[in-house]
């Protein structure tokens, strides 16, 4: 894929450039100190990230959060890699941002994505 065009807006870090994506994964967090455990929608870029500790250094790859709901996300990462897949044949040139909806009860619901053109316009995909 180019999309040297795409950047992805992430929960806290600012925009990620879509090229560098080669992992697309939704998990749940762990359950700690009674607070609820939370589905991450989440992208690996192509960028290795290392930290030490009392057994060595460990390298791995670098995780930036897209979304985060109370429920898993269903198939948001495949509606995501297939929006990445058409933004990339129309070459374009934007900002996709991942929504979650609230449900009346309050609670986050599914993933949609909405993207907004450079040249103004605005388009919504994955609903």
């Amino acid at each position: 894929m180019a999309l040297t065009g795409v950047w992805i807006q992430t929960m806290h870090d600012g925009l990620v450039r879509a090229d560098q994506i080669v992992g697309i994964d939704a998990y749940p967090t762990p359950e700690i100190a009674g607070k609820p455990s939370r589905w991450l929608l989440d992208v690996s870029l192509a960028v290795p990230v290392g930290s030490g500790g009392p057994g060595g250094w460990e390298i791995t790859s670098l995780h930036r959060t897209l979304a985060q709901t109370s429920v898993e996300p269903g198939g948001a990462p495949l509606v995501l890699a297939k929006l990445l897949a058409e933004l990339d044949a129309a070459e374009a040139a934007g900002v996709l941002r991942a929504v979650t909806d609230r449900v009346a009860t309050g609670v986050s619901g599914d993933v949609r994505f909405t993207f907004d053109p450079f040249d103004g316009g605005q388009q919504s995909g994955g609903d």
